[in-house]
């Protein structure tokens, strides 16, 4: 192994260490979900033997997440999925734990970036955890020769997802994976509440501009938009969304707020934010178009919804005019501000910490009890993607409904009978 741990190229690790630690501390206070599955993993030993990859946003929960893995007896290697989103002191935090070797960095380039994906690979991995599926291309194109030795993984957002479903739709993908994207403990609270909050707060933080009276408008209403499209109005803005999908569209219009097309929306508003995981959503005949001032964010994946090489050509001047806003000052004197390079914003600005430690508790304890099962049944799995097993998204729900102390009713027998029988009429 070539690449470097952060440890290795950071100035003053102990430094970081301590820094990170004490980000990992608060976050553990926050997250009971993982404190009660870290007590059953380190008695029970579930993951002895395995060696986990990981490709994650390297911050305090994910951080979490890593111990976890690591005292249910795993050895764990991990790296960043966007070159902007980890925090150096964190994983220099986690390069200190037993069992555990990061090589994520903050604000590396696509080479570097890419050397330490290969690096976590490196380690021989027999589970891979993904957000993206940057790790499970890098290992099927480049290491082909370790795809009998894994026992499977799990992809942990949309874009990911919807890259190993065309992957295996193209009979390419030769382990298994959960599509922890799609439970109902990951769409209906990480994506909606997670990235609504995320999104606007680092917004907000980094312009340090209010979304009262403002348009706000949204590209995409699948889980991310609708949160985001609702933590928007709730704060007083006018929403617009733009959409493909027919039904999506009339979902957003039913919810009162106004649809209609990107080049329409582009000369009312005032934010926008593109949360499709696709290409080119906002390209050079929507930039034509914008008001002097617009503020330009990305909550997908990947930077490549804003079309920024087009926005360049068109600028007559580029400059930095804030931590984390790029203006791009056209010919005729308006103003396009770019938020984190175009990057996931709620990760990438300068100001960033990701979705709300709550929020995450959820999705990781989903993460963590998938490594489990897919080490434990790996036989009922075979290569393709799996919905993730609906006892285990339960399992997790009810972890968090004890830890708040609330309490909810149960089926009676003759209720459960009644539900599952075709045979009662009027």
């Amino acid at each position: 192994m070539t690449h470097p741990t952060i440890t290795e190229q950071l100035d003053d690790p102990a430094s970081a260490r301590e820094s990170g630690r004490k980000k990992i501390a608060w976050a553990r206070q926050h997250m009971p979900i993982m404190t009660a599955i870290e007590g059953e993993f380190a008695a029970e030993k579930p993951l002895s033997g395995e060696v986990v990859a990981m490709a994650m946003h390297v911050e305090a929960k994910t951080a979490v997440l890593t111990e976890v893995l690591a005292a249910a007896g795993a050895e764990v290697a991990i790296t960043g999925c966007n070159p902007l989103s980890t925090h150096d002191d964190v994983s220099a935090a986690l390069d200190a734990v037993d069992g555990v070797t990061s090589y994520a960095k903050h604000d590396v380039d696509d080479e570097e970036y890419y050397a330490a994906i290969e690096a976590t690979i490196d380690h021989e991995p027999t589970i891979t955890v993904d957000d993206g599926g940057d790790l499970v291309m890098a290992i099927h194109e480049d290491y082909p020769e370790l795809i009998d030795s894994i026992v499977g993984g799990c992809e942990e957002t949309t874009t990911g997802v919807h890259r190993l479903r065309s992957m295996d739709d193209d009979g390419e993908l030769k382990y298994p994976m959960f599509a922890v994207n799609d439970t109902p403990m990951k769409r209906l609270f990480d994506n909606v509440h997670g990235t609504g909050e995320a999104t606007l707060s680092n917004i907000a933080m980094t312009t340090n501009l209010s979304f009262a009276s403002k348009t706000v408008v949204v590209a995409g209403y699948g889980y991310c938009g609708r949160g985001v499209a609702k933590k928007a109005k709730g704060q007083n803005a006018h929403v617009v969304v733009t959409e493909v999908e027919p039904r999506r569209a009339l979902e957003a219009h039913m919810e009162g707020y106004e649809v209609c097309t990107m080049a329409e929306a582009a000369e009312k508003g005032d934010v926008f934010v593109t949360t499709t995981g696709n290409r080119d959503v906002i390209v050079e005949e929507h930039f034509e178009r914008m008001s002097d001032g617009v503020v330009l964010a990305n909550a997908g994946h990947f930077n490549v919804e804003i079309d920024l090489d087009a926005l360049e050509d068109l600028a007559a001047s580029r400059q930095e005019v804030r931590d984390g806003i790029e203006e791009f000052r056209m010919d005729d004197g308006r103003r396009i501000n770019v938020l984190a390079d175009g990057r996931l914003v709620n990760l990438a600005s300068p100001v960033a910490m990701g979705h709300p430690v709550e929020v995450m508790d959820q999705s990781f304890g989903v993460q963590a009890v998938c490594v489990r099962e897919m080490v434990e049944h790996s036989d009922e799995y075979g290569p393709g993607v799996h919905e993730v097993p609906d006892e285990l998204d339960r399992e997790v729900a009810e972890i968090k409904l004890a830890a708040e102390g609330v309490e909810i009713d149960e089926l009676t027998d003759e209720q459960t009978e009644y539900m599952d029988s075709w045979q009662h009429g009027t």
